[in-house]
């Protein structure tokens, strides 16, 4: 049975009139490519510690000067116990790092959305589906009343983040999070430029959810995903999702949406430092604004409807790096270079976080044995 229509949106860029009715994040914006469910003979590439007293000794100025490096918080994964949150501190640590984003075409404004500043001179983050429609791109800072002009220096859809970059020094970069440490259950803030709103970024709070979450949208797949309560609205896309210490741990991206037959409560989702650090350099190495390329295994799968985890192959494309593999149809994908894949969805994420020749060891499941094979993705071409 093929799967129905995805409970998960992409938060919209703001429109320039914003609806306040409170079912204004539901809507899926346009995109300039859209993948199935189910994907098609590809590989696919289709949101601590311490006491609440002590978090504001913890959250220390940086020297940023000129850098064009990324500042990396070094702590080792933690073992003790998660402590409060201090969300005035952590406000006014990261605020300023965060941008309004706003994407023109033909001079006039289609949506706004968030940023975060990476680089002392003048790298920002943002969402792929906030700057999509995008032909101009401004950024306003924290403090100025006027807008910058900004550059795409790359566009990744498949991770949905886009590279900006503005001329300018001395900036406030924000801090990333260590990838090992983050936690189910440690309190997180979401930040960023909610509807729109006049002045100053709003301000959620919530705790980490889950880790290593995998979601299917009417886009596509995002895998190694932050899910969070913190609620995240249109306009928020593209903003931080920072734990206790000040870091940023995720770009929110997602939420999940109520119909009918299903009832959602403040399911959010950010994309986790450990994927945007796994990309950066392949953006800052991508120019003019061009999206990156995508890998290609030669697949069609789809989720197993027998109870059991991982992706079923259905079908195995002629002279593909799958057929290459050993792959066969009826294989199951259970994992990918070690980590679980939970069904189809995992699979497209882990392909789409690859790209052209790199090599994916998958854990298959062939008439009850396990095997080993290694296989080296190919670039996507669409057709």
């Amino acid at each position: 049975m093929p799967p129905g229509p995805s409970p998960f949106s992409f938060p919209p860029p703001v429109l320039p009139e914003v609806d306040l009715d409170p079912t204004v994040g539901d809507a899926v914006p346009r995109r300039r490519r859209r993948w199935p469910a189910v994907v098609a003979v590809a590989g696919l590439a289709l949101v601590a510690g311490g006491v609440g007293g002590a978090v504001g000794a913890t959250l220390a100025d940086d020297d940023n000067g000129s850098s064009s490096a990324l500042i990396i918080a070094n702590d080792d994964a933690r073992t003790g116990q998660v402590g409060s949150l201090d969300v005035e501190a952590v406000a006014d640590r990261v605020g300023p790092s965060v941008v309004t984003i706003a994407s023109l075409q033909d001079g006039e404004l289609v949506g706004s959305g968030s940023g975060v500043i990476l680089t002392a001179d003048g790298d920002i983050i943002t969402n792929a589906h906030v700057v999509a429609d995008a032909d101009e791109v401004r950024v306003r800072l924290a403090g100025e009343t006027e807008p910058r002009q900004a550059t795409i220096v790359a566009s990744d859809p498949g991770q949905d983040l886009a590279l900006l970059h503005i001329e300018a020094t001395g900036l406030p970069a924000a801090t990333i999070a260590a990838p090992d440490d983050i936690r189910v259950g440690e309190p997180v803030v979401a930040i960023g430029f909610a509807l729109a709103l006049d002045g100053g970024p709003s301000v959620t709070t919530g705790v980490v959810s889950a880790l290593d979450r995998t979601l299917v949208t009417d886009d596509g797949a995002l895998g190694g995903l932050v899910q969070t309560d913190a609620a995240i609205s249109s306009g928020n896309s593209g903003g931080p999702l920072v734990n206790a210490k000040g870091q940023v741990i995720g770009i929110n991206t997602a939420v999940a949406t109520s119909n009918a037959t299903r009832a959602v409560s403040n399911v959010g989702f950010s994309i986790s430092s450990r994927t945007l650090l796994g990309r950066i350099d392949s953006l800052r190495a991508t120019s003019g604004g061009a999206e990156l390329k995508e890998g290609f295994l030669g697949v069609s799968i789809a989720d197993r409807t027998d109870g059991g985890s991982g992706a079923l192959i259905v079908e195995v494309s002629e002279n593909s790096p799958a057929a290459d593999a050993g792959i066969e149809v009826g294989d199951v994908v259970v994992a990918v270079d070690g980590r679980p894949v939970s069904g189809q969805g995992g699979l497209i994420a882990e392909i789409r976080s690859g790209g052209p020749s790199s090599q994916l060891d998958l854990t298959l499941l062939r008439d009850g044995a396990t095997i080993e094979v290694t296989a080296t993705l190919v670039e996507r071409t669409i057709e």
